[in-house]
């Protein structure tokens, strides 16, 4: 979440004037995240976030819609959709796509305990589960075709900026998962499931925002992502810290034999896509009016902690 797009107070009450969720209090950008600009709005029926979309393609558009209601609508707590007067999920504004989608309760946090991360994998799973009769498919924009194109791309680049070792450490490690090929479980997965798309009220998970990384995969990636993102903190407790997130997630979907032993491989994946777009975002930047570009640095240590 960021702000590329400014909208002023007319905008935002011209793109109400087609719902029927009220008229326009108050509202402000919100500068957490990278991909979209987003908005919590303020109406007089309560609060919801406005997004309009960055780069995706906007033939991609409905498919995260219907997935957002699917889900919420199939024991997920997450955004649900809200629908314009013409029944139609989208709006137009600046020559871009943008959606209203419902505002949970609860907050983010910087970084979760234990109980939290137990908390935190019950509720990917949960995920995992209400999408299950989800009929729609999309695939993983960032696999290994992705990983080896921006790799290739800001090889030179990469190594002016970052220095030998660190570029060497990327192509090896992409040599590593292109040679990897395994069958697991699969189904829609968050794809981004980091701290800031998980709120909480005390303890306890009360939704999961942010689905527009979403796609067809193993659901052991979308585990993978999450311990990285949440669990390992490159300290003397990141063993625990995973084993919680790993007992929340199995006690509502145990895990196959076969995808704990993919798992080493799709952490060190996932480290990867994750250094690898962070690279790519700190080497050709994107202007905006709120945006934070997050450090890669955080990731190449990640990759090698799994590569230990």
């Amino acid at each position: 979440m960021s702000v590329y797009t400014e909208l002023n107070q007319a905008d935002v009450a011209s793109i109400l004037s087609d719902y029927a969720i009220g008229d326009l209090q108050s509202f402000a950008g919100i500068a957490a995240g990278i991909e979209n600009s987003n908005f919590f709005v303020n109406t007089e029926q309560g609060r919801f976030v406005l997004t309009i979309f960055e780069r995706m393609e906007e033939q991609e558009l409905p498919y995260f819609m219907r997935l957002m209601k699917h889900l919420s609508h199939h024991g997920l707590s997450c955004p649900d959709v809200m629908v314009r007067n013409d029944g139609s999920l989208l709006f137009d504004v600046c020559g871009k796509k943008g959606c209203i989608v419902s505002c949970l309760c609860g907050r983010t946090l910087d970084e979760l305990n234990m109980a939290q991360l137990r908390s935190s994998g019950h509720a990917l799973a949960t995920l995992h589960l209400a999408g299950e009769n989800f009929d729609e498919k999309r695939s993983n924009p960032t696999g290994i075709r992705w990983l080896s194109e921006t790799i290739l791309c800001m090889q030179s680049d990469m190594a002016k900026q970052y220095g030998d070792d660190a570029a060497w450490l990327l192509h090896d490690e992409l040599v590593f998962q292109q040679a990897q090929d395994v069958d697991l479980p699969r189904g829609v997965i968050h794809g981004d499931l980091f701290v800031d798309n998980i709120l909480f009220e005390g303890d306890e998970v009360t939704g999961i925002i942010d689905f527009y990384y979403a796609h067809d995969a193993p659901y052991a990636m979308d585990i993978a992502i999450s311990l990285n993102a949440q669990a390992i903190l490159l300290g003397p407790d990141d063993t625990a810290r995973m084993q919680a997130f790993l007992d929340g997630y199995q006690s509502s979907r145990p895990l196959a034999d076969a995808e704990k032993a993919a798992l080493p491989g799709l952490l060190r994946l996932g480290a990867l896509r994750f250094w690898t777009s962070r690279l790519y975002d700190a080497l050709y930047p994107r202007g905006g009016a709120m945006t934070q570009t997050k450090d890669p640095e955080e990731y190449r240590l990640k990759l090698l902690f799994h590569r230990r």
